[in-house]
């Protein structure tokens, strides 16, 4: 299994509930796939460093798991298909960082 991390960006015009569905569908096909969700953090509605689809804002999601990094791809493709996604980043790490990120505590 591999570690990952990852950063999700979501639409500011989107329901709490549809962002919430995504994030479970998300970590369903994790854990699905043999795989296991470490941590997570919602980063909120934060500034955009440049417009993505002419928003300015957009809601993080921060999510630490681990997977085999085949499987990686069909994750990949799943996101590219979802039309609630502005972008996504994954990241293989040696080790998890602790949480709460730095940004978390930004916001405070």
């Amino acid at each position: 299994m591999n570690k990952f991390e990852a950063v999700l960006i979501f639409s500011p015009e989107l329901p709490t509930k549809n962002i919430t569905e995504e994030i479970d569908k998300f970590k369903d096909f994790i854990t699905n796939s043999s795989g296991s969700i470490i941590n997570e953090e919602d980063w909120g509605l934060r500034e955009l460093s440049y417009e993505i689809k002419k928003f300015k804002k957009a809601f993080y999601k921060y999510i630490q798991f681990e997977i085999s990094g085949a499987l990686l791809n069909n994750i990949k493709t799943d996101m590219n298909q979802s039309d609630k996604l502005l972008r996504y980043l994954f990241v293989k790490v040696k080790q998890h960082q602790e949480l709460p990120t730095k940004l978390n505590n930004e916001k405070k």
